[in-house]
């Protein structure tokens, strides 16, 4: 077996120069969601771009101390948008926590913690198995017993996270698939790839199968690679770079094997670490030009459609519409306008927007799972601005944000229908209610 060459990723900190581009302005910090929280200077993007550098010269060490502040970021990238510099604090991030993983010995419960993490999310598979136990669990009573009398109180947060996130699983769940090809209706306009992700494709199953719907009804041929596999988003995010590279290039395979003249994406982190590839790989002379041509074709399904003239009929939604900007989409892809045109676009469905919309919701890939404190009170802001708005329905194009807010809300008493807007506009495509 061909050992995996090692990623030919830039040395972390061999260019000072992105760290010199901050000139400690002080516009990052109101958009920085930790450091709204705390007012820590130190856990704001400006101070951990001077901890970044302190490490660079090895005039700090990467201690617990430090190595939190860091863990405390949700990578959220409401700097990079605020930062008139244009300091790319998103490949710092990235770039810091690779050295992280590479220099620190995390505790023992940590490590654990986050191999189960790494064991399970970014595969499907194990997913879908994990899906019959999870049915089991809450079709048994048993989750309503844990969840009633203050047994979860009695596990450790992050475990009691995990519980807390687990979205309704029903027989739907359990049986979706995907087709490998799914016709245009009429004329075809175009033949588009689709990614169908880990968590999306286990838990939001609804979501693939609006998308195909759409894009078939809009005249488009959608094959989707059954070899895909993940992504490699929330590895890179959490700093396991080897492992990412070698999810992405995976998936660059099972898509080149595919006539298609765009990749369509669903969920907007996956989709902002695909449009990456190409410059995670840029140092690979083997990868570089088959990623650059990877990353030119990836589309946000709201991206794609907004530019493609609409074939099939809107039929009315009279309904009031909150839509929630995911920051992956929002401040990584620079996606704002796409999403809220296809909604506009439905007969009697009022669009309302939520104050302080694009500050993070807490979950930022595995955030929640490792930093749950944090995340909720993160949250908490989040739902509050949602309720402001007294919508009859949530949109959120992020698996993750979708479970963040929602396990908000139920702990708040609260309920409030969530949906992914490719949903919506099934929904109104199909004529029938969301």
């Amino acid at each position: 077996m061909t050992e995996l060459a090692k990623p030919l990723l830039p040395e972390p900190h061999s260019g000072r120069s992105l760290i010199d581009d901050c000139v400690h302005c002080g516009f990052c910090l109101p958009t920085c969601p930790t450091y709204v929280s705390w007012g820590e200077e130190m856990d704001s993007p400006r101070g951990r771009i001077v901890l970044m550098k302190g490490l660079a010269e090895g005039t700090i060490e990467y201690t617990d101390t430090v190595v939190g502040h860091f863990d405390r970021c949700l990578g959220c990238m409401a700097c990079v948008t605020a930062c008139p510099s244009g300091v790319k604090y998103d490949v710092l991030i990235e770039d810091t926590r690779a050295k992280i993983e590479e220099h620190h010995q995390r505790s023992a419960g940590d490590r654990m913690h986050r191999r189960m993490i790494f064991t399970l999310f970014p595969y499907a598979g194990r997913l879908k198995m994990l899906l019959v136990l999870l049915f089991l669990y809450s079709r048994s009573g048993l989750q309503w017993i844990v969840r009633h009398t203050g047994l979860l109180r009695l596990l450790p947060r992050r475990m009691a996270q995990l519980d807390a996130l687990m979205p309704p699983v029903s027989l739907h769940h359990l049986t979706a698939s995907l087709p490998a090809i799914t016709l245009a209706v009429g004329t075809r306009r175009a033949r588009v790839g689709l990614l169908a992700g880990c968590v999306q494709r286990v838990f939001f199953p609804g979501v693939n199968e609006a998308t195909l719907r759409v894009l078939s009804a809009e005249g488009c041929e959608v094959a989707v690679p059954r070899v895909q596999g993940c992504c490699g988003a929330l590895s890179m995010h959490a700093g396991r770079d080897e492992e990412a590279i070698r999810f992405g290039r995976a998936l660059i395979e099972a898509f080149e094997k595919e006539d298609v003249e765009t990749i369509i994406v669903n969920a907007a982190g996956c989709g902002s670490h695909m449009k990456d590839l190409k410059r995670i790989l840029a140092n690979d002379p083997e990868w570089a030009g088959r990623a650059a041509r990877f990353s030119e074709r990836v589309r946000d399904i709201s991206e794609f459609l907004a530019v493609l003239p609409p074939l099939a009929t809107r039929h009315p939604l009279p309904l009031r519409l909150a839509y929630h900007d995911a920051c992956h989409l929002a401040h990584a892809q620079k996606i704002r306008s796409a999403p809220r045109q296809l909604l506009r676009g439905i007969p009697e469905l009022e669009l309302v927007e939520i104050p302080d919309s694009e500050q993070c919701c807490g979950s930022a890939g595995i955030y929640n799972l490792i930093q749950p404190e944090s995340a909720d009170e993160i949250g908490a802001r989040k739902v509050a601005n949602v309720v402001i708005t007294k919508p009859d329905l949530l949109a959120s194009a992020n698996p993750g944000c979708t479970l963040q807010i929602q396990k908000i809300l139920r702990e708040s008493g609260r309920k409030l229908r969530a949906a992914h807007p490719i949903e919506i506009l099934d929904a109104s495509i199909r004529g029938r209610r969301i």
